[in-house]
């Protein structure tokens, strides 16, 4: 296994920048909660612990802390805004409330020398967030930058190794952000730097023969980028002993299942069932508008499918008992946990039923989308397949909001095909995360060939993203739009409105649901 180091989580918003950033660096990372005791950090045996920034001040009453022993494993810990004050508070230092915060592009001016910032200019552009300030270092720190707002920006004790600063290196706005990584990663930990997308996959390919030995695997297969690079890495790992179920739920987008067919039964030449399922997907959807139920719904139906097809293969009598998704970290995330809230239930993961009869086999589960990409091409799967958007697991399901009926479903995937189309057209799909059709379930007056109309509108949606845990909506230039709902309105029956989202995550979500 390579060299891991632990994210401890104090309800940052850039936890998961930072696990990133990490892994940038070819190092191994996973986020920890802040309630970790000092033996379980001591059994997991890192090579280092970065403690996250955090929304709280240290003075509030609760407010995250972390079990003290931890500071005695002898493992290098680099505090970060939050974190850094944390460490100054419990170690003896003092923390206090300046009544002067920083937020946003501030000047650093180094004061000594710093193992993380050994090559630094006397000052630098960093990003700052705070109100609370370090303002005396605890005893065997040395104070090693200071900036308008913050007297110790950065301190370490050299014979501990404990660093901390209270500015983010892991964001883009911070000069040289990423050598700071690399100094406390590589020079301070001596972690070697060998997370990369060949030992990813030699890793997982292991790990699964380990798990399912010579048992028969079935594959949930949706076409989208997740199950395709859990499919080929499963398929690289047991070969013959995978079967993949591609199910036609009537609730994907154009051409989805032509392309599934092409690409795993006569490139991979892997065993393909293809079930067609949309009339048992609306039934039971039918009258159905919350949006979590949607999910539970389509969840449970798939793994009921998925049974079926078990026992066709001889379940239970050397038929498959492992089920292969493509669960990715994100989705772990955003489905709740002991320290993230469930922001929705993926059908992966929080949409699972209770009596689910097969183990699960999840080769992505700690890896983000581009580390799922990267890993897909090492492994040979087409461009098209690699570098296509995410798409939701409930399909069309959740970009209707309402009832989902076949009428509706035929309505946006014509709808979504036009936006795509046109998105590639305009070089620019591989700039976006997401771009796609959004279709609530109401009707709205409208004025075609001099003659009233009812029809439905339709919401183009289109983001920028690293990784899905926060989002910005995409500046598309207006004739690009223009023409996106002139095709709609004039191609798609039925629909006489089309509007742009300009939201961002936060507050709101990628997906309406």
């Amino acid at each position: 296994m390579t060299d891991t180091v632990l994210v401890v989580d104090f309800g940052a918003q850039y936890a998961r920048l930072i696990a990133r950033r990490v892994r940038e660096a070819h190092v191994y990372s996973e986020i920890v909660p802040s309630f970790i005791s000092a033996e379980e950090i001591r059994a997991r045996a890192p090579k280092g612990i970065i403690f996250s920034g955090g929304p709280k001040s240290v003075y509030e009453s609760p407010a995250p802390s972390i079990d003290p022993g931890i500071y005695e494993l002898g493992i290098p810990i680099l505090g970060l805004c939050y974190g850094a004050q944390l460490m100054a508070r419990q170690l003896g230092g003092t923390v206090s409330r300046t009544g002067q915060g920083e937020y946003g592009r501030t000047t650093l001016a180094l004061t000594a020398s710093s193992p993380l910032c050994s090559d630094w200019p006397a000052t630098s552009s960093v990003w700052m967030s705070h109100g609370d300030a370090i303002t005396a270092v605890p005893e065997g720190f040395v104070a090693t930058a200071t900036t308008p707002g913050a007297p110790v920006a950065a301190m370490h004790d050299p014979d501990r190794r404990l660093f901390g600063l209270q500015f983010h290196p892991e964001v883009v706005h911070t000069d040289r952000g990423g050598e700071v990584f690399d100094h406390f990663l590589i020079d301070v930990c001596g972690c070697a730097p060998e997370w990369t997308h060949v030992s990813i996959i030699e890793q997982q390919v292991a790990a699964v023969r380990a798990q399912v030995g010579g048992d028969r695997v079935l594959c949930a297969l949706s076409g989208g980028v997740d199950s395709a690079v859990a499919a080929a890495l499963v398929h690289k790992a047991v070969g013959s002993q995978l079967t993949c179920v591609f199910v036609d739920t009537g609730l994907m987008r154009a051409g989805e299942a032509d392309q599934v067919e092409d690409t795993f039964r006569r490139q991979f030449k892997v065993d393909l069932v293809h079930v067609k399922a949309a009339d048992r997907y609306f039934a039971a959807l039918a009258g159905v508008t919350d949006p979590e139920r949607k999910r539970k719904i389509i969840g449970e139906l798939f793994i009921r499918i998925f049974e079926e097809v078990a026992r066709d293969l001889g379940a239970g009598d050397g038929g498959p008992r492992f089920l292969v998704q493509g669960t990715l970290y994100p989705d772990v995330i955003e489905s709740g946990s002991d320290t993230a809230a469930n922001i929705k239930s993926h059908h992966n993961v929080g949409g699972l039923p209770e009596d689910l009869s097969f183990e699960l086999v999840e080769p992505l589960r700690l890896l983000f989308k581009d580390e799922v990409r990267a890993v897909g091409e090492e492994l040979g799967l087409p461009h098209e397949i690699v570098w296509r958007q995410p798409f939701p697991g409930p399909g069309l399901a959740v970009r209707i909001i309402g009832e989902v009926t076949p009428e509706r479903a035929e309505v946006l995937r014509q709808a979504d095909a036009l936006v795509v189309e046109e998105i590639r057209r305009a070089g620019l799909y591989r700039e976006l995360w997401q771009s796609f059709a959004v279709m609530p379930a109401v009707r709205t007056v409208g004025v075609m060939g001099d003659g009233r109309t009812y029809a439905y509108p339709i919401v183009i949606r289109a983001v920028t993203s690293d990784d899905a845990m926060t989002a910005d909506w995409a500046r598309l230039p207006y004739d690009l739009v223009e023409r996106i709902a002139s095709r709609i309105i004039n191609e798609v029956e039925g629909v006489n409105r089309v509007a742009l989202d300009v939201t961002s995550k936060p507050p709101g979500t990628i997906e309406w649901e």
